[in-house]
């Protein structure tokens, strides 16, 4: 994790060495032309470095926190440093060259054959293979849909049925191999918006339904997605009976009421950047003195809520207006790469109300890289002999 970090931190300098020492923009073929994202972005990083003045964490806490939201500077780079439709497929390919040795990684363990490469302490018992099983139920359903949507880019005469394979591949591992309910939640609204997308304009207000028919079908022919559907109603009952949640929706739903707590108390300005854990623990001694405190740099299982705490009602707001933007500015593509971009978008917005999504470092990474890929797929040109003689020039 050490060498990843410092290798991201590299990769963060040279882009913004080479968006600084740029002489000139095409302002034509770049996706940065009209787009509302790299505003929202800088708006929402801008502000968390703006409330270091009166955040209640140590500094290293939220200095910390500062750089963990660094990571969406990453799509605003992106945007500016692939010049074209041409270089951004070639950087999508590699992406999910990546995604596709994970998959398999994950689909190995599965299988128990040997992964050597497996670092997760999660590798034997839930199929994770660097992260959680979480996060890659997740990760692994923003990428079937991704593979679905975008089958058309495939290059050879069966590259489309290899990518509608990688698609059904990957959705297999979400509802059949791993045990988060995230990744479920995500698996089956992506699904429903694939499906109701291919649907006559008349039928698509079925989509309404179609979430709770695949629920209803999952529940039946997949005893992972059975298993941790009926853990929620065990998990709420324990809730209700313990001074202390030990389970995991009990632990959210405590971390969710007392991040209410906290935007109540600083409604306007929030807490600050990384102030989770220090006003956590303040919540908490004040109703048990016994309290073992909570590790510095934490979040409340859900973004929304990580960023009103932090930001006040405004934060909130402007979450919602980073989220808004990418939807915008796909509006401006061309179908399947508009759709793409949606799924993607709606799987953050789904996994943000039950995880910490951006904060977290693996699948925030995720996230920033293929949006960022994404709007610099949709957004740019295709590139002509005339431009790219411009280029050479």
């Amino acid at each position: 994790m050490a060498i990843i970090s410092i290798g991201k931190l590299l990769l963060l300098i040279c882009g913004l060495a080479t968006l600084l020492s740029a002489r000139q923009i095409d302002e034509r073929g770049s996706p940065l032309s009209g787009a509302w994202t790299p505003i929202a972005v800088l708006v929402a990083f801008f502000a968390f470095a703006l409330s270091l003045i009166w955040t209640v964490a140590p500094q290293g806490d939220a200095l910390g926190s500062v750089a963990k939201y660094g990571k969406l500077i990453e799509i605003v780079l992106l945007m500016f440093l692939i010049r074209d439709r041409r270089e951004a497929i070639y950087a999508l390919g590699a992406f999910a060259a990546a995604q596709s040795f994970l998959l398999g990684s994950s689909w190995m363990l599965f299988a128990h054959l040997p992964v050597p490469w497996a670092t997760s302490s999660m590798a034997s018992t839930e199929f994770s293979v660097f992260s959680t099983y979480l996060s890659q139920g997740i990760m692994s359903a923003a990428f079937a849909a991704i593979c679905w949507h975008l089958r058309f880019l495939v290059p050879g005469k069966f590259g489309k049925h290899v990518a509608i394979g990688t698609a059904f591949w990957a959705l297999g591992s979400v509802f059949f191999v791993f045990n988060g309910r995230s990744g479920h939640a995500v698996g089956i609204a992506l699904l429903s918006i694939a499906i109701m997308w291919e649907l006559p304009k008349k039928y698509r207000s079925l989509v309404v339904l179609l979430p709770f028919l695949l629920a209803i079908a999952l529940f039946f022919s997949s005893t992972k997605v059975r298993d941790r559907l009926t853990l929620i109603q065990t998990d709420l009952q324990s809730y209700s009976s313990q001074t202390e949640p030990s389970t995991s929706s009990g632990i959210r739903l405590n971390f969710w009421s007392k991040a209410l707590q906290i935007i109540g108390q600083r409604p306007l300005i929030g807490a600050g950047v990384g102030s989770w854990s220090v006003e956590f623990n303040r919540l908490q001694r004040e109703q048990n003195p016994a309290h073992q405190d909570i590790d510095g740099n934490g979040n409340p299982h859900q973004e929304y809520l990580l960023w009103g705490l932090q930001l006040g009602i405004p934060g909130i707001v402007i979450f919602l207006g980073l989220l808004l933007s990418v939807l915008r500015d796909s509006f401006r593509m061309e179908k399947q790469y508009a759709r793409a971009t949606q799924s993607v978008l709606l799987a953050l917005a789904v996994a943000c109300l039950f995880n910490a999504t951006i904060y977290d470092a693996l699948i925030g990474q995720f996230f920033c890289l293929s949006i960022g890929l994404l709007l610099a797929l949709g957004l740019s040109r295709t590139p002509t002999i005339m431009h790219r003689i411009g280029k050479l020039t």
